[in-house]
């Protein structure tokens, strides 16, 4: 039995985190600054007035496009600085195609959209405990 042979039904809205932390795209870069202190938070996403994924904000994009153009950060709005997402995924896609894409592209978390608005986040460590559970101890037994 494979990591991936658990519930054909599992979908990523299964194992996403849902409701991330997100900013709008009138959110000041400061705002997103605060959100991007913290050591674990890497990067903020931001949604438009419909909560459609408009772009990502990381540290780097701060210091880029803020710092290094000597933009105010007060007065610099996010939906002009956010980078486009690398990747998405579809809440509906199945647990074990979503791990596939996870591992092929080497993403530690990617922002799960249904209809374009962003609805969660789906992380590498999350989907892989998932799938170990789906799996269940069939493994030790095999041994």
């Amino acid at each position: 039995m494979s990591l991936l042979s658990g519930d054909p039904t599992s979908r990523v809205r299964d194992a996403m985190i849902a409701e991330p932390r997100s900013l709008t795209t009138e959110d000041s870069a400061q705002v997103a600054g605060e959100v991007l202190t913290p050591r674990e938070v890497r990067a903020v996403y931001i949604v438009d007035d419909d909560g459609r994924l408009a772009g990502v904000v990381t540290r780097k994009t701060l210091v880029a496009r803020v710092v290094a153009e000597g933009r105010d950060p007060a007065t610099t709005v996010v939906g002009d600085i956010a980078e486009p997402p690398y990747y998405t995924i579809d809440a509906d896609t199945p647990l074990d195609e979503a791990y596939r894409f996870i591992e092929e592209h080497d993403a530690e978390r990617v922002p799960v959209c249904d209809e374009g608005r962003l609805v969660g986040v789906l992380s590498r460590a999350v989907l892989q405990r998932r799938l170990a559970e789906d799996e269940g101890p069939l493994e030790l037994e095999e041994a």
